[in-house]
């Protein structure tokens, strides 16, 4: 073939565009070009190579074997580019790109308001979120489909850094005409004998009051196993069961009398929140300052979001087998105010 002339980066992104989406047509509209400059481009790369890419088909376009190489290679490179172009934005002290974080789903109820005053300090930014039960976002994070993560409990199965911004108040909530509102020495052991209202496996939530029941020497005895918060809160308020959730799922119930806190010892008590990603990746700029936005922000931000008697329960902190980060960022102290 010799020595082939050199594509263009927006040869190869119209290309690519192309090729994803297997539409001539598609891909004009989303690069905001004619069909006829998107076929000149895709011509001429083809000259440039000296071999079809792509073949026509009745419904778009089929790439042909050089094609599906060309095209793996076009994705690496736009990706790099990409990188560069975060890369140097973040020298100059400015921020852009898209930030790709997942979250478990009790996290949903707090985040985005976090996600907001960031993209706010820095308007070029785009935010593309994941929500997902715990396990969902564990795999996302090791498939690199995400590049920061947010959950109440550092994954064991990855070598992982995590740091925790902010407290997370946890308790055990029912209905306010339960019977157990009125029980006058509620205890966990009390509390063992009804059927509780639990997430489904794979949730955090699931994992912790499974872990509170093994450490207190007590059976779980599950009344209902749900698949959200919001099932689990419609539950609890028609007097199905008791219910452990974090109080950010259910702070306008609680406030509106829908659901009670139930009167045990200790109860609420407060967790932790970490932002977590994997120890060997270099993660983009984008993400590791979001990781500072959390670490020096994220306690007074959701500290805004629940009542301040709540932030003064006891602190059961978290014991990950996890390296912590960053090493130049305060780590919020999680016994003050």
């Amino acid at each position: 073939m010799g020595s082939p002339r050199i594509a263009s980066l927006r040869q190869l992104q119209t290309f690519h565009a192309v090729a994803r989406l297997g539409n001539v047509t598609l891909a004009a509209d989303e690069l905001h070009l004619s069909q006829s400059a998107v076929s000149i481009q895709i011509g001429e790369l083809e000259d440039t190579f000296g071999t079809k890419l792509v073949t026509r088909t009745g419904r778009g376009v089929r790439l042909t074997e050089a094609g599906e190489m060309l095209d793996r290679y076009a994705d690496r490179m736009l990706a790099l580019w990409a990188e560069a172009g975060d890369e140097m934005s973040a020298f100059l002290g400015e921020f852009s790109g898209t930030l790709k974080i997942g979250a478990v789903t009790t996290a949903e109820f707090f985040l985005p308001r976090l996600l907001v005053t960031f993209a706010s300090e820095n308007p070029r930014v785009k935010v593309k979120l994941h929500v997902d039960k715990r396990d969902a976002i564990v795999r996302s994070l090791a498939t690199q489909e995400i590049d920061i993560a947010v959950m109440g409990q550092p994954p064991h199965e990855l070598n992982v850094a995590a740091a925790p911004f902010a407290k997370n108040p946890v308790a055990f909530v029912a209905a306010p005409d339960h019977p157990l509102m009125s029980h006058k020495k509620l205890t966990m052991a009390v509390l063992a004998e009804s059927r509780l209202l639990v997430r489904e496996p794979g949730s955090g939530t699931r994992a912790t009051v499974e872990r509170l029941f093994k450490e207190a020497g007590l059976r779980l005895r599950i009344g209902s196993e749900l698949s959200g918060n919001e099932a689990i809160k419609q539950m609890c308020a028609a007097g199905f069961g008791p219910a452990y959730l974090s109080l950010h799922t259910c702070i306008l119930e609680i406030k509106a009398g829908i659901l009670a806190i139930l009167p045990m010892p200790d109860n609420p008590f407060l967790r932790e929140w970490f932002v977590v990603r994997l120890f060997a990746r270099q993660v983009p700029p984008l993400a590791l300052a979001f990781e500072r936005f959390l670490c020096h922000k994220g306690q007074s931000e959701v500290a805004k979001q629940i009542p301040a008697g709540w932030q003064s329960a006891r602190v059961v902190k978290s014991s990950p087998r996890s390296r912590s980060w960053p090493p130049k960022a305060r780590q919020p102290r999680l016994d003050a105010q």
